[in-house]
């Protein structure tokens, strides 16, 4: 009977743990269940069997385990949960297109000192050089950067 519950406890923790590295990664509590009944197993043996076979069993569950990690990190399971691509497009990439520096147009809306003001026949946001700028008043581009529009009176 003894040797049917130790087993148990070794067989249960040894599956949690491939369970927590193959099927659930990254959750954590199915393997520290695992870790608990392993560990359970060890205490077991030790109180029940003596020392020797205690350690016998503490190497045998470290290397069941320590095989059972390296063959599911091996198995390419993380593969699937890792990012493989990547985002290369940024916003607003075409937002700038059609300005210039020195270009006139006239605001919109108060500038204070950002808001909105009319280039061409396109409502852009802006931001002001020179502090607050009241509706309908003609602005100049002074410098277009890092996808901002910079004005002055």
């Amino acid at each position: 009977m003894t040797w049917l519950i130790l087993v148990t406890l070794l067989s249960v923790g040894l599956i949690l743990v491939l369970t927590e590295i193959i099927f659930v990664p990254g959750t954590t509590v199915v393997g520290v269940l695992g870790v608990v009944f392993t560990a359970a197993g060890v205490i077991y043996s030790f109180a029940t069997l003596g020392p020797e076979s205690g350690y016998w069993v503490l190497g045998v569950a470290l290397l069941a385990n320590l095989i059972v990690l390296v063959l599911g990190l091996r198995s390419g399971v993380w593969k699937k949960f890792a990012l493989t691509s990547s985002i290369t497009s940024r916003s607003f990439d075409d937002r700038l297109l059609g300005l210039e520096v020195g270009q006139v147009g006239k605001t919109i809306s108060d500038i204070k000192p950002y808001g909105k003001a009319e280039f061409g026949d396109k409502i852009y946001e802006v931001k002001s050089e020179t502090g607050f700028i009241t509706p309908n008043t003609k602005v100049v581009i002074t410098k277009l950067e890092s996808n901002r529009i910079i004005i002055k009176q």
